[in-house]
């Protein structure tokens, strides 16, 4: 018996605004997305096989908030669904592992997050731990402003660094019709600290969004895509939640999920990666091993816009389009999720089967 291939043949996500009106589960930002989908590929609803959600309770402010994101689907009939609390990217890796089980042939992924709804610094900070950090409080911004002063200190990287990826990132959100002027390096260093020793260039915007991801097998991949974008490695690693126990200025788990998914075998002419802080983007550059040939975050990344619990599995989207448009043969996605990089998932893809 052959071994199931599993391909990315559908995304669509919801523009990437500040702000949005509604509910915070999601049901008006996903629906635009599921049409898209269906007319694409030209499918229905009846003809996913499994659906499997990403976001936050916490985020929403409502406990069992995907059972209401469901209204967006439909109750009948009904239907074989699951869900994570988190990043939608782990959503996609258990209706990957579905697939490979060979119980369906295709599965709808999605996330969704309303990042707006609350204080998101202060909701983040209920991803630590919950009996020695979380009733300290640490919010997200000031959790990885440590982290990058540990590395200024130590010398691992410097703040022209650190501007230099979001002066890129901009560059390229621009290009793709973001209001983010592009600015000189000396002109960021300039601005004043919004946490020492971030500026509010090195901390990803407040983002609502949503988005979602059609995954097929083998035949019927490639009755829905023309050039399906074949999963050839994935995998996921977490590190430890106690932050003094390990280094924060490198990323062994990325490193670990990346060698797992076999990432250096063969060029990446692109890479996703999820680096919500600019020092970030450098440690998981690093950590994957991407090489000055591999064209990195072309849509702006993260510090452009970050839909949480949905900018990882956009990650895996935006890279799945350049095999889809012939632009790549060989690309990567990464999604992270928890306090200072604490769990990252490395995805494959490749556009010959």
């Amino acid at each position: 018996m052959s071994e199931r291939t599993v391909a990315v043949v559908g995304f669509a996500h919801a523009p990437h605004v500040r702000r949005t009106d509604g509910t915070t589960n999601g049901v008006e930002m996903l629906i635009p997305c599921f049409a898209q989908l269906y007319e694409e590929l030209g499918i229905a609803r009846t003809d996913i096989g499994f659906w499997c959600s990403g976001s936050s309770d916490y985020l929403a402010g409502r406990a069992f908030s995907f059972i209401s994101a469901i209204d967006s689907i439909g109750a009948v009939p009904p239907i074989n669904e699951s869900h994570v609390e988190m990043d939608a990217a782990w959503a996609l890796y258990e209706a990957y592992i579905k697939i490979l089980t060979g119980e369906v042939d295709t599965a709808l992924v999605y996330g969704f997050g309303k990042s707006s709804a609350g204080i998101l610094r202060q909701v983040l900070s209920r991803q630590t731990d919950p009996y020695t950090v979380a009733p300290l409080w640490p919010d997200s911004v000031s959790l990885a402003g440590l982290q990058a002063r540990v590395g200024l200190d130590s010398g691992k990287w410097t703040a022209e660094q650190m501007a230099q990826v979001a002066l890129d990132s901009f560059a390229q959100a621009e290009r793709n019709d973001s209001e983010k002027p592009a600015k000189s390096i000396d002109e960021l260093l300039s601005r004043p600290f919004f946490a020492d020793p971030l500026r509010r260039h090195d901390i990803a915007p407040i983002t609502d969004g949503a988005a979602a991801i059609v995954l097929a097998a083998g035949d019927r991949a490639r009755e829905l895509r023309e050039n399906p974008a074949w999963i050839t490695g994935i995998e996921h690693r977490i590190e430890t939640p106690v932050l003094g126990a390990r280094d924060l200025t490198v990323s062994s788990s990325t490193a670990a999920s990346a060698k797992a998914a076999e990432a250096s075998k063969g060029g990446i002419e692109v890479a996703e990666i999820h680096a919500p802080f600019s020092h970030q983007h450098l440690i998981l550059t690093e950590a994957i091993g991407l090489s000055g040939k591999t064209k990195v975050n072309p849509s702006g990344g993260a510090l452009a816009a970050n839909p949480m619990f949905v900018a990882g599995l956009e990650r895996i989207g935006l890279a799945a389009q350049h095999i889809w448009n012939g632009s790549a043969e060989r690309v990567l996605a990464h999604a992270t999720s928890g306090p200072a990089l604490q769990q990252n998932l490395v995805a494959v893809m490749e556009g010959k089967n």
